[in-house]
């Protein structure tokens, strides 16, 4: 049976002035949310780092460094209790309600925005728990999920149609994104661009709004610095023909590791398997770790030895085999968790072994842009969001100019290639064919 998009009445439309009838009710919504998120992230954030200080030592900000030097028993024994906690917490997430979560995406578009609260939330915290154990998901996902309950929760109590709900939510999961990463207009951008699928006026101010609203909030607490510290790498002739042929790779690159966590989410364990499927995915993912710690965690610690050229070639090599295979598998376990920056890490591993290949013929670029360029590439791609990629990878290495055209070449090439090939990006993995199909041609209307 063809699935029926919702479809908004006039009643349902965003207030484009603040005259407008609604717009008091849905600003404030907005506000609360992006105070709500800010919050949360910071404290979602703060916890993570507790997490993974307590199980792996050392750095609270660094995972690398401390699975370095820990023990090869430690890697075994923290990843084993990384699936029970995985697989406890799946169980009792079963509990908290009737059937199946809703992912984000998929509330947004066939749910108009609801999600249930105390489940999201409880994955939310079970996922930054296990990505603070070493598990090779992003933390972003986390704060996502708590900006998508809170706009529930204000759209409830403020009494917003289903559109204004479903746009508020997107925002939410934006401004979780902002908060997270301190990246506000990159975060507004992800929530219209990625998450509503629509770029429009009316829609960008409160998406702004929310954004910058909980990246303040966030700043409070968290350190208001670049994620990645790049030097000011230049353009060059070398480095735009590279983005040219480089750029359609990563896209097949992309397409390939796309449909492999879609296969690994939709072979998720069910039944008694919920439990132990964790605990021997996540063992053996210890067990390889213990030669290459580089696996653990979100992968930003091996993004930023990346873009600093700190990484061996052949280093490069096996990591961009074991990486994509390492998230694949977290997400094969059921274990609930981020796919940003584990497809950042991916991009910026294959843009690094082209860009050593590529100085064979053609010497003279600094070897850390090109893996820059293709953790760009292949994020955007993924996502099939090229304007919010070249703006957060910006504000993530608080570079603007000194690079932007051969960044702005290879993420068209690449998502052009990627959206010619599979319209599903890596936020649409939980939906269905015919979810997808249907959020297309409804990405296709003009918004009303």
């Amino acid at each position: 049976m063809p699935i029926q998009m919702p479809q908004p009445s006039s009643r349902d439309s965003i207030p484009p002035t603040l005259s407008h009838p609604a717009a008091l009710p849905f600003w404030l919504a907005v506000l609360f949310t992006g105070i709500a998120t800010g919050a949360a992230a910071a404290a979602l954030t703060r916890l993570l780092e507790a997490v993974q200080h307590f199980f792996w030592g050392g750095s609270s900000t660094n995972l690398l460094e401390a699975a370095t030097h820990a023990g090869a028993w430690r890697h075994i024994l923290v990843l084993i209790a990384a699936g029970l906690v995985t697989g406890a917490g799946q169980m009792i997430l079963k509990t908290l309600s009737s059937g199946n979560g809703i992912d984000t995406t998929a509330a947004i578009w066939f749910h108009a925005g609801r999600m249930p609260a105390w489940r999201t939330l409880g994955s939310a915290l079970l996922s930054v728990i296990i990505v603070g154990m070493g598990v090779s998901l992003g933390r972003e996902g986390a704060p996502k999920q708590a900006g998508a309950v809170f706009a529930n929760f204000f759209s409830d109590r403020l009494g917003l149609s289903d559109e204004q709900r479903r746009l508020l939510v997107s925002c939410g999961a934006g401004a979780g994104m902002s908060a997270a990463y301190g990246v506000p207009l990159g975060g507004s951008l992800f929530a219209l661009e990625v998450m509503r699928g629509v770029l429009a006026l009316r829609y960008v101010l409160p998406a702004l709004f929310a954004s910058l609203v909980a990246a303040a909030v966030s700043w409070v607490v968290l350190p208001d610095a670049p994620t990645y510290i790049v030097p000011a790498y230049p353009s060059s002739a070398s480095a735009m023909v590279w983005a040219l042929v480089a750029g359609p790779i990563a896209g097949l690159a992309a397409v390939g590791y796309v449909r492999m966590v879609t296969w690994a989410d939709r072979h998720k364990p069910s039944g008694w398997q919920r439990m132990a499927a964790p605990v021997f995915a996540l063992g053996a993912l210890g067990a390889v770790s213990i030669p290459f710690p580089q696996l653990l965690g979100n992968g930003k610690d091996v993004s930023q030895l990346a873009f600093a050229n700190q990484l061996a070639p052949e280093l490069l090599l096996i990591l961009l085999v074991l990486r994509p295979l390492a998230t694949t598998l977290c997400v094969r376990s059921g274990a609930p968790g981020g796919l940003f920056t584990p497809s950042l890490t991916v991009g910026a591993l294959l843009g690094a072994v082209l860009g050593h290949a590529w100085s064979w013929l053609w010497p003279g670029v600094p070897p850390g842009l090109f893996a820059l360029l293709g953790a760009a590439a292949v994020l955007a791609a993924t996502t099939q969001g090229p304007i919010s990629t070249v703006v957060l990878m910006m504000e993530l290495t608080g570079r603007d100019r000194s690079f932007v055209a051969p960044l702005l070449l290879v993420v068209a090439t690449a998502t052009l290639v990627a959206r010619s090939i599979e319209s599903r990006s890596i936020y649409d993995a939980r939906l269905t064919d015919e979810e997808v199909e249907a959020r297309r041609k409804a990405r296709e209307l003009p918004p009303r």
